[in-house]
């Protein structure tokens, strides 16, 4: 990843914060004889670690694609990103960029017991069904518990410990308050690039009043 001074996301509080607010992650592995080999899986945080350690599984036979194990795996997580259009700067000359917040995490995955896989699942299941209002919980009855022993079998859970990470967070710090605050209302008006997500970030990165993001409803009338 291009190392830009001024967008370099070195604390590791605030990786942990990128990945526990968007735990949607991609794994890549080069594998000796094979190249690049990549998946799509949720992780989550061993909040009680110290550093960064991530929980996860892939679906067989994924483990022996990615040699999961055996090699430095690298784990991508993405925050809030999207266009960011030079006719909303009002001043000239100016070029359209894309802002995104980014984390690539690096570490050899540790594999797990079938029995410890389960108790990720679990986790997993219950980190993403605790806002419902009726949770569906792996163990919340006799036979979901039963029908995930089954199951289990066919996903390899691994624990990855980040040895090194690389983050950016690139949200116009390089343009002057009175432009950012201008694309944070831009971001948060209808149109093609309405990015409501992508106007908060970019207001707390910069210490911006929320309202500064002037935030409109789906059908375009500005929010109470």
């Amino acid at each position: 990843m291009r190392h830009t001074t001024e967008y370099v996301q070195g604390d590791v509080e605030a990786v942990r914060a990128l990945v526990r607010e968007h735990p949607w992650a991609t794994v890549v592995s080069h594998v000796p004889g094979r190249g690049l080999v990549s998946s799509h899986y949720p992780v989550l945080l061993e909040e009680d670690e110290d550093g960064i350690v991530l929980l996860s599984h892939v679906g067989r036979p994924d483990e022996r694609l990615h040699e999961l194990g055996q090699h430095e795996a690298m784990v991508i997580v993405y925050g809030p990103q999207g266009y960011v259009s030079p006719s909303w700067y009002d001043t000239s000359p100016a070029v359209p960029t894309w802002n995104f917040a980014v984390a690539h995490l690096y570490g050899v995955p540790e594999l797990l017991s079938d029995e410890e896989n389960l108790q990720v699942l679990d986790r997993l299941v219950a980190h993403f069904e605790r806002v419902l209002p009726e949770p569906y919980l792996m163990n919340g009855t006799i036979a979901n518990s039963e029908y995930a022993a089954r199951i289990v079998h066919g996903t390899v859970g691994f624990r990855l410990r980040v040895t090194r990470f690389e983050a950016k967070e690139k949200m116009s710090q390089d343009k002057p308050a009175e432009v950012v605050e201008r694309v944070v209302t831009a971001l948060g008006e209808p149109g093609p690039y309405r990015n409501p997500t992508l106007a908060a970030r970019m207001a707390a990165l910069h210490g911006l009043d929320t309202g500064t993001a002037a935030p409109t409803t789906d059908d375009g009338t500005r929010a109470p």
